[in-house]
């Protein structure tokens, strides 16, 4: 899974102090999460290894940034994904998105399968959500709204399955909740 999206002010602004708050609880909340097998970290950060130079989408061009708020992870299907996006300490930050982020003119997000052995990099995570934006749809980059399996065909989510993931991971992420919901937006 690979997302981008751009900050209303720069990353160190009052603006988006909301995010920056959040940021650490939400990577420990996908640590714990089901179905989570790793993410890339940035160059240049402690902490998580970059998955390769991160590079950005076209659409940064012209916004006023060299940088912009994006991620990369990799995840065990589908379901695992969702559970953890839209529940608990992630949801809570897509509760409060449109006051740090503008109204992208893009997809938030692109998954896409990958080998058992393949860890992707930026610059393949970008060239998929690039191609999505494009073209929409398709076996090499897929939204939640119109899924693919990896067999390449379009498939049905599981909404039951959804379910019982963010229940399991709300017992891990009691705590981070509870701690995030404090927090300024």
């Amino acid at each position: 899974m690979y997302n981008f999206g751009l900050h209303v002010a720069p990353f160190e602004s009052d603006a988006v102090e909301g995010f920056r708050l959040r940021e650490a609880a939400n990577f420990e909340a996908a640590a714990r999460a089901c179905g989570f097998l790793g993410r890339s970290g940035y160059t240049g950060e402690a902490g998580t290894r970059s998955w390769g130079r991160q590079v950005f989408p076209r659409f940064i061009a012209g916004s006023g940034f060299d940088t912009a708020p994006s991620s990369l992870s990799l995840w065990a299907d589908i379901e695992s994904l969702m559970a953890f996006s839209y529940n608990g300490v992630h949801a809570d930050a897509l509760k409060h998105a449109r006051h740090w982020n503008v109204r992208p003119a893009w997809p938030p997000l692109v998954l896409w399968w990958v080998g058992r052995n393949h860890r992707p990099d930026w610059s393949e995570a970008v060239e998929r959500f690039e191609h999505l934006a494009d073209h929409g749809p398709s076996a090499d980059g897929f939204t939640f709204k119109r899924p693919f399996g990896a067999d390449g065909a379009e498939v049905q989510i599981d909404r039951d399955r959804i379910k019982e993931l963010a229940a399991r991971n709300a017992e891990t992420q009691r705590e981070l909740l509870a701690h995030v919901l404090t927090l300024k937006v």
